[in-house]
């Protein structure tokens, strides 16, 4: 039902165990929303393995979640002008429970795909309303203690994504990676509406865009299958492959020349008028889709061809939060004093320098070496986020900063799903061209291959287990190689975007936009 017409008054601040409590259910429900980009990271291997499928359409499941999370962002301003912030947030939590247990129950990949696309839309709002409801919870003057508070767990969520995931493969099944979200989603349900229920937010009837919402869904739906199946059709060799591509083109060319003519646009695109916006978002979304990318090409290698288990892949994956944890309050404290373009090339020349690191990695890399840039890159986590929001949101007038801070987000989370299929396509195509270069040196004239072969006939193998067991290690080298070459080209990649990054002007020293930062920059 709509409100009356005429501005409503805000809603005072919550006070003592009603906020205490508040912030505790909007937190975990955060928790639980941003554990699943990470949580499964680690299992992927084992799901590809159970459904029958190559670890390649495995990531799929991060794929989907991401595409459809991303196009469900845009539409949350309007859902909750619609209906409503309180009944908006329930409704995604209880239904973020219920695909989730739809993800466990999958019992073959494409309805694991279908359940976490379905998984990734409904999560759409949870993020941005989390953050709403938690900042009308406290006084203006508290609202920096709160948005830190509620960062906490979306930086702590990472850590314990990897962790949490491999230990349920490995000593339960993949599909609790699902079924846990159920009690908890219940739980932050029942404290937030036992809290929020009276503190619903005035409701209008407003206009959708509803052609622009379908070419949206169109053109990104399209290219994000094209990149997850282009792999396995050989390219553009594959007229299936070619048709999602023209698709793609023609529905982004129709979106762009839609929302540029609508009244009111799911998708505000006069923003890129904006030097600081378009410079700060493109910065920070290549340089989030190069991270997201690394992220998911580590554990499946370590799993793949260096023998790790999920619970051990988890361990070496999970310090990223730990310094991310502890400079993030710093750097939200001193963003608004210093110069953010200082602060990001800080995390871009730190990102760059864990991706060098991880391209001089070989197959006999201990636990401790493959852990310390992990440990490092918490550095250029904690300098990443808001100082790239705070450049983009800097020049925004305050009615402009959730539309820009929605685009933002979508651009960002497109790019993570996007980097997460060109980094594991060019691992694989490039391991295949290192296994053709590593597979002509075996043969007569070189010593040391048939030394190798003659010792494992010595063992008891005949010629072919011999030739099977150097094709193995063959792979090994070959996979470890072309991830060496994704880890060196992330690691220049993110030099590059360094210029781009000053292109921005420098905000001013107190801006408002660093302070609405900190509320964007997840």
């Amino acid at each position: 039902m709509a409100s009356p017409s005429g501005p409503a008054l805000p809603h005072p601040p919550l006070e003592g165990t009603a906020r205490i409590w508040g912030t505790v259910a909007l937190s975990a429900a955060t928790f639980m929303n941003v554990l699943d980009t990470s949580i499964a990271n680690v299992s992927l291997p084992s799901i590809a393995g159970d459904l029958g499928v190559s670890s390649n359409q495995g990531t799929w499941v991060i794929t989907s979640f991401a595409v459809a999370n991303a196009i469900a962002v845009p539409l949350t301003g309007w859902l909750s002008q619609r209906f409503g912030q309180v009944r908006l947030f329930m409704t995604s939590v209880m239904l973020f429970v219920i695909t989730s247990w739809l993800c466990g129950l999958a019992p073959n990949m494409t309805v694991l795909i279908a359940a976490r696309a379905l998984q990734g839309f409904v999560a759409g709002p949870m993020i941005p309303l989390s953050q709403a409801l938690l900042l009308s919870s406290y006084p203006k003057a508290l609202a920096g203690l709160a948005m830190a508070m509620w960062a906490m767990t979306t930086l702590v969520a990472p850590v314990m994504g990897p962790l949490l995931g491999g230990w349920i493969t490995d000593n339960i099944s993949w599909p609790w990676i699902f079924y846990i979200n159920i009690p908890v989603g219940f739980l932050a349900t029942s404290i937030v509406w036992s809290i929020f229920r009276k503190r619903e937010s005035p409701t209008k009837s407003l206009p959708i865009d509803s052609v622009g919402l379908a070419l949206l869904v169109v053109w990104v739906s399209s290219m994000q299958v094209m990149l997850d199946l282009g792999k396995e059709h050989d390219w553009f060799n594959s007229g299936m492959v070619q048709a999602l591509a023209v698709i793609a083109v023609i529905g982004f060319l129709a979106f762009v020349a839609w929302e540029l003519t609508e009244k009111h646009p799911v998708v505000d695109l006069s923003l890129f008028q904006n030097r600081n916006f378009w410079a700060g978002a493109v910065a920070m979304s290549v340089g989030y889709g190069l991270f997201f990318g690394n992220v998911v090409l580590l554990p499946l290698w370590l799993q793949q061809y260096m023998g790790y288990t999920a619970t051990d892949a988890g361990m070496v994956m999970a310090p990223v939060g730990l310094l991310a944890i502890v400079l993030s309050p710093w750097v939200g404290k001193n963003v608004s004093k210093h110069d953010p373009r200082r602060f990001a090339t800080i995390a871009f020349l730190v990102f760059a320098l864990v991706l060098w690191m991880r391209s001089n990695f070989n197959t006999q890399a201990s636990f401790g070496t493959i852990l310390i840039p992990t440990l490092v890159q918490g550095v250029a986590m904690a300098f990443f986020f808001i100082p790239l929001v705070t450049i983009t949101l800097s020049e925004m007038t305050p009615e402009r900063i959730p539309a820009a801070s929605g685009l933002s987000n979508f651009i960002r989370i497109t790019a993570g799903a996007i980097g997460t299929s060109v980094a594991t396509t060019v691992w694989e195509n490039r391991a295949t061209l290192h296994h053709a270069q590593l597979a002509e040196s075996i043969n007569q004239g070189n010593a040391t291959a048939t030394g190798i072969l003659s010792g494992l006939s010595t063992s008891g193998m005949d010629s072919q287990q011999a030739l099977a067991q150097v094709n193995r290690l063959i792979d090994q080298q070959a996979f470890m190689l072309a991830a060496n070459d994704v880890f060196y080209a992330s690691a220049a990649m993110f030099l590059l975007l360094i210029p781009l990054i000053w292109l921005a002007h420098a905000p001013k020293k107190g801006d408002a936009g660093a302070s609405d930062a900190a509320a964007g920059a997840h």
